[in-house]
């Protein structure tokens, strides 16, 4: 399981397919609603309403087949090319949660899996532009791995076609590190920064056509820019004396709103209670025009004594 918690920038749709629709517009969104927009956007119910309208309705009947979300930490945005993709502030925290297929079991994880994976012979050291980025450096490296990480999996995923044509949605959350590594490394406003964040968008445009074209154009693709991580993570508490308002904000005295799993409540209590009166209404009228002379179980036992008698 990967838990993921950050305090984001900007929150940018690089591919999607006609049935969702995204509007231009300058709306912040929660960083703890962006689970809720990839499951709304892939046709699934959320607990709480979300009344962000960077999302609209879209065809109810055709849903994507996968999100995939990206997030770079170190940058509050990268340079995306204008006009192709919709960008929105994002506010607070971003929390996902995930659970990889075991065909990514083949891929490279650690530091020295990813440095032999980076010096062979299909590597994508042999069509980057390095420039100002060194094969010698430790931090250059790490931001190679990444891009190489990226390039596997879409790799990956085209020798296994039956993962994106299955009937199962698939999510795809993805953290890269390298580009605050080369930031801290050599400094935001470093030749080796700005060749890296070039690099990196040019990596993140390539990626997101792959899976959007191997997912036959019904792929969501977003991307997430973080300057940094909040680390400080603290836990609510409530207390049993603290005493809340249905809607203190309304003066109207109105009800609260309910939540998806009103209807389904009341559906069950309604119409149970309808079987059980219809029931009760059955067995007081057979029992009401009952004769005890014949139907009777009493007479049934008793009547062939009493004949003899």
């Amino acid at each position: 399981l990967l838990v993921t918690c950050v305090l984001g920038n900007e929150f940018s749709i690089l591919r999607s397919p006609g049935s969702v629709v995204f509007r231009n517009g300058n709306w912040p969104i929660p960083g703890e609603r962006i689970p809720d927009v990839a499951a709304l956007s892939m046709g699934f119910s959320v607990k709480e309403d979300l009344s962000w309208p960077g999302l609209a309705v879209g065809n109810l009947f055709h849903r994507p087949r996968a999100t995939v979300m990206v997030m770079v930490k170190g940058v509050d945005k990268l340079a995306l090319p204008p006009g192709s993709v919709i960008s929105y502030p994002l506010e607070n925290r971003v929390y996902m949660v995930g659970k990889a297929n075991s065909v990514f079991e083949d891929l490279s994880v650690t530091l020295r899996q990813l440095r032999n994976r980076l010096f062979q012979e299909n590597s994508v050291l042999s069509s980057l532009p390095l420039n100002s980025l060194s094969r010698n450096n430790e931090v250059d490296l790490l931001f190679l791995s990444e891009l190489q990480v990226l390039h596997d999996i879409s790799s990956l995923l085209s020798r296994h076609k039956h993962l994106a044509k299955d009937h199962s949605p698939d999510l795809y959350s993805l953290e890269l590190a390298g580009l605050d590594e080369i930031g801290k490394r050599y400094g935001e406003d470093s030749e080796q920064f700005r060749d890296a964040s070039k690099i990196l968008v040019d990596a993140l445009q390539k990626f997101a056509d792959d899976m959007y074209n191997l997912y036959g154009g019904n792929a969501v693709v977003e991307l997430v820019t973080v300057k940094s991580f909040d680390t400080s993570l603290v836990r609510k508490t409530r207390t049993i004396l603290e005493t809340k308002q249905a809607n203190p904000a309304s003066p109207y005295n109105l009800a609260y709103k309910y939540n998806f799993e009103y209807s389904v409540v009341f559906n069950m209590v309604l119409w149970i209670m309808i079987a059980l009166a219809l029931a009760v209404i059955i067995t007081s009228y057979n029992i009401w025009n009952m004769d005890p002379g014949y139907d009777s179980i009493i007479y049934r036992m008793t009547n062939q004594k009493i004949r003899m008698d």
